[in-house]
């Protein structure tokens, strides 16, 4: 069924072979063992064979070299150690999602094969428990639900009874057993648990990156010269990885080990994906019911939204006498009076300081809601993005879902933040560019924040980040520190916040606020349209980077 020719893996391109010149066949139907002492290559041959790690060699599906990982995808699945599923989503829900991402079949299909798959791993009972509530063995039995929605032919297992209690590690086997025998896969299971052998139809063993071994229980005994599995280890010790490699090889030459035969399941007929519209229909769905039960980050997400408006206005408290005085003063040339009234002019430079703060902090504080929107969108489930990607999710449904959601969470922020301040604030100017201003600002920081959060595998990492990107843009925007004249336009282009802050104070143009901030500064300042344009392209240049990161393989 499945087979590997001297097959070299590497942790990364370039890296020393974690297993070097591998050779392994497994048969169509049966419940195969893999087995070996710990950090021996066991996980590393499977994600070698499967191109989740560089690999050479040669890979072999029903015979055939060589097959193209898209096609050995579509009849080989791989179970890791630990489910990846939403914690927040129920078990019906999470099998649910994966049909409706990987299969394009009808609402009546769906559900029976939902059902069926339930009964299959023994969670029907579980149907409507949330994901984070399951045990160990029952998240492990999830996990294989979510690779038999794609119905493979081969299932990879990845230690997926290894820290079970002995009941829950037999009813595991017990699954395993039934795929191969009444359904006809073909199962390898990595196991540590060398008492369980007896329950496998063959066994593989690897030793210091290599196969050493292939044959049945009674054989591998015999070849090893020991009278329990349980000797195995040992016994391997004793020697070099060498000599193990060369009494194999000899082995196989003179006379390979006899492999048991089983009744192969037939290849199965070709079902279409569903279309990258369907796929992104889904995972929105998926996204908004995610968002709506994680309690402490929707508070979280509504605390700032909410909350930090209400900041800006505290702050402004304080100066509204002396914006309204401002607004209202109507008498003569506003330059006139400033220059004859000394007090009027001091009470203008500060009322001046007081509108450019609060625009300022306005901008800024959309900034950390971005970095808060799209930090961890991507990074925090960089594990189940990658398994998504294998069973048939598209990167492009991924990344588009990804961006909606991100783009127009920010945008919304900075609608609120803008009706919400200039309502009680005051504040002058054209509606329709306040608000694109502060809507560009809030939805291209969310999306750059995402794109770093879609190249870096850590969530850590990349929440780190946005907080500094977030914290250099207010002395670098030129507001708060001068800059150098030579570096003014190297970095201005960068600055999210000295767009926000132009476009916004430009929509102010016919009133006296915009002429007071001007006499204390009389830079460049960016119209509402060309920063809402600056913005757009920081968002398209975040959707690049969104993009690249979810095409580029990075398995944590």
């Amino acid at each position: 069924m499945l087979s590997c020719r001297n097959l070299t893996v590497r942790p990364r391109a370039g890296a020393t072979p974690l297993i070097h010149g591998a050779t392994a066949h497994f048969p169509a139907g049966g419940l195969h063992a893999l087995i070996g002492p710990s950090g021996c290559g066991k996980t590393t041959l499977l994600k070698g064979m499967l191109d989740i790690l560089p690999s050479e060699g040669e890979v072999a599906l029903r015979g055939r070299v060589p097959v193209s990982r898209e096609e050995l995808l579509r009849e080989v699945a791989f179970a890791p150690q630990f489910s990846i599923a939403h914690g927040k989503l129920t078990v019906a829900e999470a099998v649910d999602c994966a049909l409706r991402l990987y299969q394009r079949i009808d609402d009546a299909t769906l559900s029976s094969r939902k059902t069926e798959l339930l009964e299959v791993v023994g969670l029907a009972e579980r149907a409507g428990t949330a994901v984070e509530k399951l045990s160990g063995g029952q998240l492990r039995r999830l996990g294989l639900a979510l690779e038999l929605t794609t119905d493979p032919a081969c299932l990879l297992c990845d230690e997926v009874t290894s820290g079970l209690d002995p009941r829950s590690e037999d009813q595991i086997l017990a699954v395993l057993r039934a795929l191969a025998g009444r359904r006809g896969k073909t199962v390898v299971c990595v196991i540590h648990n060398l008492a369980k052998l007896a329950q496998f139809d063959t066994v593989t063993v690897v030793f210091e990156g290599a196969v050493v071994w292939q044959g049945t229980l009674a054989a591998m005994l015999e070849h090893f010269e020991i009278a329990d599995a349980l000797e195995l280890y040992d016994r391997l010790s004793a020697r070099p990885p060498a000599h193990w490699r060369r009494l194999w090889e000899a082995v196989v030459v003179a006379a390979p080990a006899p492999v048991p035969v089983f009744e192969p399941q037939p290849a199965a007929m070709p079902v279409g994906r569903p279309s990258a519209v369907s796929q992104l229909a889904t995972l929105l769905g998926r996204r908004w019911r995610l968002l709506l039960r994680d309690r402490g980050y929707l508070w979280l997400t509504l605390a700032i939204t909410f909350g930090f408006p209400c900041l800006v206005v505290i702050f402004a408290l304080g100066g509204l006498p002396q914006l309204k005085g401002l607004a209202l003063e109507t008498t003569g040339g506003f330059l006139e009076t400033l220059q004859a009234r000394a007090s009027y002019r001091q009470a203008a430079a500060e009322t001046a300081t007081l509108v450019s703060g609060l625009i300022v902090f306005q901008v800024i504080l959309l900034c950390l809601m971005g970095s808060n929107n799209g930090a961890r969108e991507i990074a925090g489930e960089r594990a189940l993005y990658e398994k998504e990607r294998m069973s048939g999710l598209r990167p492009s449904a991924y990344a588009w879902s990804k961006l909606i959601h991100t783009a127009l969470l920010g945008a919304a922020q900075g609608v609120w933040m803008m009706v919400f301040v200039k309502l009680l604030c005051a504040f002058p100017g054209g509606w329709g560019a306040q608000l694109a201003v502060l809507a560009a600002t809030g939805a291209s920081m969310s999306v750059v924040c995402l794109g770093l959060s879609a190249v870096l595998a850590s969530p850590d990492k990349a929440s780190l980040l946005s907080i500094y990107l977030v914290g250099f843009q207010l002395p670098l925007s030129g507001v708060v520190l001068a800059l150098p004249a030579a570096l003014v336009w190297a970095v201005r282009p960068f600055i999210a916040t000295y767009w926000g802050w132009a476009g916004y104070l430009m929509a102010m143009t016919d009133s006296r606020f915009y002429d007071a901030v001007v006499m204390l500064d009389k830079g460049w300042l960016a119209s509402p349209a060309a920063a809402v344009a600056v913005l757009a392209a920081h968002l398209m240049a975040g959707a690049v980077l969104v993009f690249w990161g979810c095409q580029k393989k990075c398995w944590p």
